[in-house]
């Protein structure tokens, strides 16, 4: 789920990676391309195990390779015939109270979020405003990520995190979309997925997915990724573009 807490101008060519790691976390790696007229947050909220810790999701810095979804994009085949989605896709009582945990990745600032009850720990301004939550029940026993953004038109670096995943067997995409504080049982997406396996996964993926001309170490800049890819397995990458069903994507994991 893509959500954002104040209204914004446009959010457009959203790339997001997603990989199994050890010990049952999930890497997911997030961008996309953002106008806002003030500053706010983008919430993703994540099937984490419970009970969740504040300390349970694990940043990571992409500052440095801003252009990891080009490069990820460069290891798939060029279409028969050049479109508009090629090219886009390149560009306690007390201890609740108190306030949640702030890092520093890159050019954001985040937190983890462990359940619903705990947005009140956060600045007003970067909370999705209650009712919203209401109206969608599978997510009250999630956890959130919250990386807070500035104000403008910018194209978002990669953000990236691995978190505990309650369901190993499966990748979990966030595509729900909240950008008025409203939910839409339809909504538009422009978005290109992207996932990887281990040498010992198999994942289950359709017509619609599409695999890399090579392993990742032939495309990706594997000293900036910070261990995010597997340098000896191929990648795989779907496109979303249109208007579909609001709802977030999975990709079953079978050993």
């Amino acid at each position: 789920m893509c959500c954002f807490s104040q209204r914004v101008i446009s959010v457009s060519a959203t790339n997001i990676f997603a990989r199994a790691a050890a010990h049952g976390r999930q890497m997911l790696v997030y961008s996309m391309s953002l106008e806002a007229k003030n500053d706010l947050a983008m919430i993703l909220p994540l099937p984490v195990k419970t009970p969740a810790g504040e300390k349970d999701v694990q940043f990571i810095d992409l500052k440095a390779y801003p252009e990891f979804f080009e490069d990820l994009l460069s290891g798939f085949p060029r279409p028969a015939s050049k479109g508009d989605h090629w090219s886009r896709g390149m560009t306690s009582a007390s201890a609740a109270s108190a306030p949640l945990e702030v890092v520093q990745v890159g050019d954001f600032e985040a937190s983890f979020v462990p359940a619903v009850r705990e947005f009140s720990r956060l600045d007003e301004r970067f909370r999705v405003p209650d009712n919203a939550w209401k109206d969608l029940p599978a997510y009250a026993d999630y956890g959130f990520a919250v990386f807070k953004l500035k104000s403008g038109a910018q194209r978002i670096h990669p953000m990236a995190f691995s978190f505990p995943n309650r369901d190993s067997a499966r990748l979990f995409f966030p595509t729900v979309h909240i950008h008025d504080g409203k939910v839409h049982n339809r909504a538009e997406f422009d978005h290109q997925l992207y996932c990887q396996p281990h040498a010992d996964q198999h994942l289950t993926l359709g017509s619609k997915w599409h695999e890399s001309n090579s392993h990742a170490r032939g495309f990706m800049k594997l000293d900036k990724c910070k261990s995010i890819l597997e340098p000896e397995q191929h990648c795989y990458r779907r496109e979303l573009h249109g208007t579909f069903k609001n709802q977030d994507t999975f990709v079953s994991v079978a050993a």
